[in-house]
């Protein structure tokens, strides 16, 4: 807003009109193009650095101002289309730790400094670099354990998924604290996921194979006790919470699944797991798997919706979301319907990629109050526009653990009152489970969920329940059916 002040000789009072025009005709003052060293340098060092740096994932770093400038237009291409930096949950759906998302002002700055020369700007507005930990970033840890000696990689040619067996060797039952996943060779290990293994059966799959790894896509192929962590690019590992160990028994193995991609020439990988122990926990901590197996979509099919429903059996904290699917998911959500009729928003990604899964913990644990009802909706594209479509033409997909199979599953990890809750919480989640396979009439999705009870075993009981005989269970049968299951789990 301009304020007119007359020129000495001029009469005080309402300006000419003429002048009036003139200055409203006139250019105004632009604000000076954004400089590297004042607004650039403070949000690659934020946003980016963590992979854009020596030694790290990313092909090259953006830590100095000759790295950035030359790259300035394609800065501003990757970061305006938001392909970079890679961010996939949607703002307003949880409030996630180590958020990489821009702002649309940030993007915005971006594009003005490429535009006007990528200009560098004071010395004095340059702001210090990050300092990063160099090693293990949870801690010095009690046991490094390693993924062999070696796996070598053909220098093109699919993607790998290999499932390593770590034996834990323990001589009595313990408790870890953190376990971090540290990449050998960050040329092609793009991903890794560590679950726990108290069955000895991954152990059996990777002596079948001659090695101590077997192949393993969609998973470990094995019923495990839950995932303890994992790590993608961008990742930062935490030192734990001792109130938050995991109890391990004696003979457990931890069962490492490594995404691999080749780089172009041949390659070797031994990656390396760093566990910390830790007294007993005070507070109860497992994963509450969301997921559906009734997955059937046929060729051309570009709106397959796939959903999953958990009602909480007593207060719970959810500490971390893990949503995870195959190639042709393109729509992932998951929301907590609360008692009072609220809903709380726990992940939303409307562009899923796998090739940028992740893992992501709240800024806040997720209060979610008993008889909250958790509901997962996944959306797939079986049609030949889904460029990401492993089958040309499109085929039929179910449910399964293959390159060309799908998979709907979401992991929540949940903290609990005390370690005495878990295997209540457990054994009520279970229940739960099949409560809502009852009411959809679908026994056979069971598929072994239910310690003991197979697809049969539940048809057998469905007629002992069937009290009037009609083929069916109605609200009071299959609440009856569960009180019975929920006596015989104790």
């Amino acid at each position: 807003m301009y304020k007119f002040l007359p020129a000495a000789g001029m009469p005080t009072g309402r300006a000419p009109l003429t002048l009036l025009l003139a200055l409203s005709a006139a250019p105004l003052l632009c604000a000076a193009p954004p400089t590297y060293n004042k607004d650039i340098a403070p949000i690659l060092y934020e946003k980016c650095a963590i992979c854009h740096r020596p030694g790290e994932v990313a092909p090259f770093s953006l830590l100095t101002y000759q790295d950035a400038s030359k790259r300035a237009g394609l800065i501003a291409t990757v970061t305006k289309s938001r392909y970079m930096p890679v961010w996939k949950p949607e703002p307003g759906f949880g409030k996630f730790q180590h958020e990489r998302r821009l702002t649309d002002e940030q993007i915005a700055l971006l594009g003005e400094w490429a535009k006007n020369g990528a200009p560098e700007g004071s010395p004095k507005d340059k702001p210090t670099p990050p300092v990063f930990a160099e090693g293990w970033q949870a801690g010095e840890p009690n046991l490094v354990l390693k993924t062999g000696n070696g796996f070598d990689l053909p220098a093109d040619g699919p993607d790998k998924f290999q499932c390593f067996v770590l034996p834990l060797n323990l001589e009595q039952d313990s408790y870890i604290r953190s376990a971090e996943f540290r990449p050998g060779n960050r040329r092609v290990v793009h991903h890794g996921v560590i679950y726990v293994d108290e069955t000895g059966a991954a152990r059996k799959l990777a002596a079948a194979s001659g090695s101590g790894s077997y192949p393993c896509f969609g998973g470990p192929r094995v019923a495990t006790t839950g995932l303890m962590s994992g790590w993608a690019p961008g990742t930062i590992a935490e030192p734990g919470d001792p109130q938050l160990s995991i109890p391990v028994k004696k003979g457990t193995d931890l069962v490492v699944q490594i995404h691999y991609h080749p780089s172009g020439k041949p390659e070797t990988d031994t990656s390396s797991i760093g566990v910390i122990y830790s007294g007993p926990p005070s507070k109860g901590r497992t994963s509450l798997l969301m997921v559906n197996t009734n997955i059937d979509i046929p060729p051309g099919e570009s709106q397959y919706l796939v959903k999953s429903t958990m009602t909480m059996p007593q207060d719970v904290e959810v500490s971390g979301i893990f949503p995870h699917a195959h190639w042709l998911c393109k729509d992932m959500k998951v929301d907590a319907h609360l008692p009072n009729g609220e809903v709380t928003h726990l992940v939303w990604i409307k562009d899923w990629d796998f090739n940028w899964q992740g893992g992501y913990r709240y800024q806040a644990p997720v209060h979610l109050p008993k008889g909250t009802r958790v509901e997962m909706a996944y959306t797939f594209d079986n049609s030949d526009k889904n460029t990401r479509n492993p089958s040309t033409p499109p085929a039929r997909v179910t449910f399964g653990e293959q390159t060309t199979d799908e998979m709907a599953v979401a992991f929540l990890t949940v903290v609990l009152p005390s370690p005495a809750d878990v295997s209540a919480f457990q054994r009520e989640m279970r229940l739960s489970l099949l409560a809502d396979f009852l009411e959809a009439g679908d026994l056979s999705r069971i598929r072994g969920r239910i310690p003991g009870l197979n697809a049969e075993r539940a048809q057998q009981m469905l007629k002992m329940f069937d009290k009037n005989g009609d083929g069916k269970l109605d609200a009071e049968e299959r609440a009856a059916l569960i009180d019975f299951l929920r006596t015989m789990m104790k």
